[in-house]
């Protein structure tokens, strides 16, 4: 019973920790500089396990020297690229550039049509040569959570066709993007960390070291559950069979009282079964109840959850059937002399 109210009141922490953790985008992305990265190893990121979009972002200023120098920001992609990363977005066309527009975030007011700004793209021999792009009229809608998103409305998407050769931007950031189901940050967390330990990543929306905490979490559970699943099985299990067993002298005069067999270990069930079954309801509500509790002090979203209940009922129940069977009294057909002699 013990072992049923733990397993609810670390639910409640999981459920916690979650939410924590979790982005409330369907989306994630994850950002790093391009500098120092190879071409291969830029590759290597975008095949990544779990990544369904990517896109290399770089900014450009018309005039550094002023106080506050009109920017725009310029994403080389593909349309097939950028529509794996956001949630949702228009049809676009290859080929061409086009803009992107949020209608729930903050339109960028230095990307108007027709202006043109200078990027400055570098090859792998130090060679530097300046790109420039005017902010085309094609508009396309997307939608996406401001402030999370790895797109911002007024954004400008190139094809990659339009760099030259051999050249990309220089002071660039590579932005991943995949689902932001946990299992799949993870696993793109660990693909990025085996093409470079060393790369700095920012991922907007998520905390990776609570990732890490429900894992650990999980996993200490998990163990915990188990062990103690079995250990108190077995237990009880014992403690049944011995019970049954120094009752035999009783239930062997019983029987020659007249008492059924089917009488006696229905009797003899219902005896351990019965305050069992209550006392592991009463610890599945008041390991719920706490749980609840728990939540609601900390200041969650979901205050009620029924993820883990269908286990810990079919976790008792497995536990009432064992019992059941433990306590069975052992009685057969012949009568044991010696069991009435010491009774």
């Amino acid at each position: 019973m013990l072992l049923v109210y733990g397993a609810s009141l670390a639910q409640g922490v999981l459920i916690e920790l979650d939410q924590v953790s979790k982005n409330t985008s369907p989306v994630q992305s994850y950002s790093m500089s391009l500098n120092g990265v190879s071409e291969q190893q830029k590759r290597a990121f975008e095949a990544v396990p779990g990544v369904r979009g990517y896109g290399v972002m770089v900014s450009s200023w018309k005039d550094r020297m002023a106080e506050f120098p009109p920017v725009i920001n310029a994403v080389i992609a593909t349309c097939g690229q950028v529509r794996g990363m956001v949630p949702e977005i228009e049809p676009c066309a290859d080929g061409r550039p086009f803009r992107v527009v949020n209608p729930e975030a903050t339109y960028d007011q230095d990307s108007k049509p027709g202006a043109s700004f200078p990027f400055h793209l570098k090859n792998e021999r130090g060679e530097r040569r300046v790109m420039t792009i005017q902010v085309p009229e094609e508009q396309v809608i997307f939608r996406d959570v401001p402030g999370l998103s790895a797109l911002h409305s007024g954004d400008v998407v190139v094809p990659p066709s339009r760099v030259p050769d051999g050249f990309r931007p220089d002071e660039a950031t590579l932005t991943l993007v995949s689902s932001s189901a946990p299992q799949t940050v993870r696993t793109v967390l660990d693909g990025i960390g085996g093409v470079d330990p060393t790369a700095d990543v920012m991922t907007p929306g998520v905390v990776v070291t609570a990732l890490q905490q429900i894992t650990v979490v999980k996993t200490i559970l998990a163990m915990g559950m188990v062990l103690g699943l079995i250990i108190g099985v077995a237990a009880y299990l014992v403690a049944a069979t011995d019970r049954a067993v120094e009752r035999r002298p009783q239930v062997t005069a019983l029987s020659l009282l007249g008492a059924r067999p089917r009488t006696l270990r229905t009797v003899q069930v219902a005896q351990v079964v019965l305050p069992l079954s209550v006392g592991l309801m009463l610890a599945v509500v008041t390991g719920k109840a706490a749980e609840s509790s728990y939540l609601v002090t900390g200041g969650g979203e979901t205050f009620w959850d029924g993820d883990g209940v269908p286990l810990l009922l079919v976790s008792a129940l497995g536990v009432v059937v064992v019992a059941a069977l433990g306590s069975l009294p052992l009685v057969g057909r012949r009568i044991d002399p010696e069991l009435i002699r010491r009774d």
